[in-house]
């Protein structure tokens, strides 16, 4: 049975650990986690220590198997990470759900996620979700202290207001 919740600060290094393993198996592909994995370590253990807020839970039979976080509680869902032993079950698809669910409640109109460039399963999973790549670009990040090749994507959650037609526009 899949479930979500909002983190509890005592998830903090369960989450930081499946985090990592999401992340390590996702960059292992591209080849880019071996002088990075101290750094992201400490970033995901950081993060869910003191972001916890902003995060919601996957749990599969009452395990937590992912997690994603809106850092600013705005557009941006700033991470989205699903253990590897559960991916292709759904999960993603129903945490993704719930967190743009949360979205529109809030009267937001898309939602932004951005994945590093070259990780084509999760822009796969993304675009089968409704979403488009925006953008791509190669900036510094701070949590791995490191370039990195990114692509932005978005999907329309709600229509922009209509433009205003008439003497009074």
């Amino acid at each position: 049975m899949i479930t979500l919740r909002n983190a509890r600060e005592d998830d903090g290094e369960e989450l930081a650990e499946i985090g990592l393993r999401s992340w390590n198996q996702a960059l292992s592909r591209i080849g880019e986690t071996g002088s990075m994995l101290q750094s992201a370590r400490m970033a995901f253990r950081n993060f869910t220590a003191s972001a916890w807020l902003t995060i919601t839970v996957v749990e599969k039979n009452g395990v937590s198997a992912g997690w994603a976080a809106r850092e600013r509680l705005d557009e941006n869902i700033t991470d989205f990470w699903i253990d590897p032993v559960y991916q292709r079950q759904g999960l993603g698809k129903a945490l993704l759900a719930s967190v743009e669910a949360e979205m529109i409640v809030q009267g937001l109109h898309k939602a932004a996620v951005q994945t590093h460039a070259r990780n084509n399963q999760a822009v796969a999973f993304f675009e089968s979700q409704g979403y488009r790549i925006s953008w791509l670009s190669v900036a510094y990040q701070p949590k791995v202290d490191r370039d990195v090749e990114s692509v932005g994507l978005i999907r329309q959650l709600l229509p922009d207001d209509p433009e205003p037609y008439g003497p009074n526009r």
